[in-house]
């Protein structure tokens, strides 16, 4: 973790010059201060990766500091460093939340090897608190997922941008985090960011970080999601749905992989691969003047489509069995079976909300099916119907109308034998506009040969 920002705390200017030189010639930047006090108000108004702290400091000692430190949430790795060494003043240092313990002469070989060990450590910590702890699994046989995983891992080595697209629920962060797994980054964070789910007014602090009073409610320092996946991955999650602006800035971390936090000036340089999602039509959204076009072409170099239900309905009594699985141990529950006929039922089902329906429909089945087989009385809807309604997740009002627009385009293309021309027709909708509908569904357009006379 080169260029991380290391802040030095001793009285003796010699010992404050000698440590800022040795730093900065390995690439940190650096920050010194003399006494306890000013320790404290730079650790409020600015992020550091790092403390070496003096013991012995007028008026407000070291101990004090790391005290008040911890007190106050700061919850950066801080080595204390001493003249009168000793386990007890060690052992104090521990209990009160130092990382590690460095006797003076401060030896140049010492002074990089903590410097580097503690940062390692922190990235470490980091790493296991944000993730989830789980493998993630793409499930399925379907000739579309097993080309999905052979993409998969020709990209994943690479440093190159991806950009993943798909219908909601289909898994497109599964297909992020194992991009990330099989990258030469899988020992650092990956870090996911939906975009659709933060307000407007905070996304750029959320992405970015800022610093104290940077506007009303920002009463600590934070560091932003691109910071937090310096030497890993960040998964940008619906970037259809980032404004204008907010794209213009993303834009330029792209380009110089640097950006400023809100309400500071000084630059941070981050080593991060980007990884973007979406269900929108982000050619439709340019030509409507909601995405930026040099924004998509920094993203979209390898760009990887993840199929929906529909384009892989042979998965779908692996998915269930995976998650009935997955409930049983989790839960606790007494094992169940789905029966053959309950299986073609849920086979026969649209799943417009794709495999995350599928999940939410195995969750509740096991909770409510009081019997060791979930047979087709327990199974909604029944197949054939032309109107199909499901009790499982409630969902937004947007949701539902892509969920229906899906459902229909499909049956109409069913009846119309997969001729894209003729299902055009029926939909009223021009062919080019019709392929765009189709992508924005995560449909594929499959054209099926006419037979010759």
């Amino acid at each position: 973790m080169s260029h991380a920002n290391i802040l030095v705390v001793d009285d003796e200017r010699g010992i404050r010059e000698q440590l800022e030189g040795i730093l900065r010639d390995e690439g940190f930047s650096v920050a010194a201060v003399g006494s306890g006090e000013e320790a404290l108000a730079a650790l409020s108004r600015e992020l550091f990766d790092l403390v070496l702290l003096d013991i012995l400091l007028p008026g407000m000692d070291g101990l004090e500091v790391l005290r008040q430190a911890r007190a106050a949430g700061h919850r950066t790795p801080i080595v204390v460093i001493s003249g009168h060494a000793g386990a007890e003043l060690a052992v104090r240092a521990v209990r009160l939340g130092a990382a590690d313990f460095m006797e003076k002469p401060l030896a140049l070989e010492r002074v990089l090897v903590t410097v580097s060990n503690t940062l390692a450590a922190a990235r470490l910590e980091q790493r296991l608190a944000v993730e989830r702890g789980e493998e993630p699994v793409l499930t399925g046989v379907s000739a579309a997922i097993v080309e999905l995983r052979r993409q998969i891992l020709l990209a994943a080595p690479t440093d190159s941008r991806v950009l993943v697209s798909g219908p909601n629920g289909s898994g497109k962060e599964v297909v992020a985090s194992l991009l990330h797994r099989n990258s030469r980054r899988a020992a650092g964070p990956f870090i996911a960011v939906n975009c659709a789910a933060i307000p407007a007014e905070l996304i750029e602090s959320e992405l970015f970080g800022h610093l104290k009073g940077a506007f009303t409610g920002a009463v600590e320092a934070k560091r932003g999601k691109f910071e937090l996946a310096d030497g890993g991955t960040l998964f940008l999650d619906e970037i259809g749905d980032m404004s204008l602006l907010t794209q213009a800035k993303v834009l330029r971390v792209l380009q110089e992989s640097r950006f400023s936090r809100l309400g500071g000036s000084q630059e941070v340089r981050v080593d991060v691969r980007v990884i973007a999602a979406t269900n929108k039509d982000l050619e439709a959204e340019i030509a409507a003047g909601r995405f930026r076009q040099d924004l998509y072409f920094r993203l979209n170099v390898i760009p990887l489509n993840v199929p929906s239900m529909a384009q892989r309905r042979e998965d779908i009594p692996l998915l269930v069995e995976e998650f009935l699985r997955e409930f049983e141990r989790r839960t606790g529950l007494h094992p169940k079976r789905v029966s053959g006929e309950a299986m073609r039922a849920l086979q026969g089902y649209a799943w417009p909300g794709n495999v995350r329906e599928i999940r939410n429909v195995v969750e509740r089945l096991m909770i409510m099916v009081t019997e060791d087989e979930i047979g087709p009385e327990h199974v909604q809807p029944q197949p054939g119907g032309e109107r199909q309604q499901w009790s499982g997740e409630l969902t937004t009002l947007k949701e539902a109308r892509e969920r229906f627009e899906r459902s229909y385009v499909e049956q109409v293309v069913h009846k119309c034998n997969g001729n894209m021309s003729q299902a055009a027709r029926v939909l009223g909708l021009e062919r080019s506009h019709f392929y765009r509908k189709l992508r924005a569904l995560g449909l594929q357009p499959i054209d099926r040969p006419q037979a010759t006379r």
